[in-house]
């Protein structure tokens, strides 16, 4: 009795997992900094296996953790609020592709630039039509994140689970979809990473964001596998919201690339 719980907070046990991920998040730098210089690529592998075990195992004691009743309203308000930290982390994370997109585009004559002589796009750069593939993408994804909404609501307003797994599976497969379509105009690029300022601001901010869309569409597909398990309810539902708001911040992203990159920016 000297032990009872009788607060609506969650104490902690004691665990290793903090230490693994940052141990796995070093090795993995220190990894990618060997396989750039050509040296190895097994101690980023390395990295990331370990980096994947702690995500694994850390989200499942979370589940456990809702299951057993330590997800408080109290608790899970504060879930939220990390969570939409993260979020604005992974914004600021955005900013700087943008810009330097901006920086280059606006700027594109000065000491450190001077192949490009005033001309954005760079001479001999055939960008995108954005009106083609890449208009058909956003609406993928705009279609994507209008079937994750719709499982939400089915969940927190109706309770209807048959169309909460029916927009979960839509959303996760138009998901996939926008990430082959993707990888299609890739492989499809007139110009490449390297040698030009154009393609390597291109790449890694469209590159990143097409990360994130597999990072999403796997978020869901948890979600997806959790709702077949009878998890969530419309009291608690935690991380299907988590995974909803990552999905919208991934279309909104998608929204200012498309507009910036693919219109402004060609």
């Amino acid at each position: 009795m000297a032990h009872e719980k009788n607060h609506d907070y969650h104490i902690l046990d004691p665990s290793i997992l903090p230490f693994l991920g940052a141990l796995g998040a070093f090795i993995m730098l220190f990894g990618a900094v060997l396989w750039m210089q050509g040296i190895t690529m097994f101690a980023f592998l390395i990295g990331l296996v370990l980096v994947l075990y702690v995500m694994w195992a850390w989200w499942a004691q979370i589940v456990v953790e809702s299951h057993v009743g330590d997800h408080t309203p109290i608790v899970r308000i504060g879930l939220r609020y990390g969570f939409i930290m993260f979020i604005i982390s992974e914004v600021m994370f955005f900013v700087a592709w943008f810009w330097t997109f901006f920086k280059h585009a606006l700027y594109p004559m000065g000491p450190n630039s001077p192949a490009i002589d005033g001309i954005w796009p760079p001479a001999g750069i055939e960008t995108f039509d954005p009106w083609h593939l890449p208009l058909i993408n956003t609406l993928i994804l705009l279609c994507s994140g209008c079937a994750a909404t719709w499982a939400h609501h089915a969940l927190v307003h109706e309770n209807n689970r048959k169309d909460l797994v029916n927009g979960l599976i839509l959303a996760v497969a138009l998901g996939a979809l926008f990430t082959v379509f993707q990888a299609y105009e890739y492989g499809h690029a007139a110009f490449g990473f390297s040698g030009n300022i154009y393609g390597a601001t291109f790449f890694m901010a469209t590159g990143f964001h097409g990360f994130h869309v597999l990072i999403g569409s796997i978020f869901l597909l948890v979600c997806l596998f959790r709702t077949m398990k009878g998890h969530f309810s419309p009291e608690q539902h935690v991380g299907f919201e988590a995974a909803a708001w990552y999905w919208h911040f991934v279309d909104v992203v998608w929204l200012f690339l498309f507009a910036a990159v693919y219109i402004w920016g060609g």
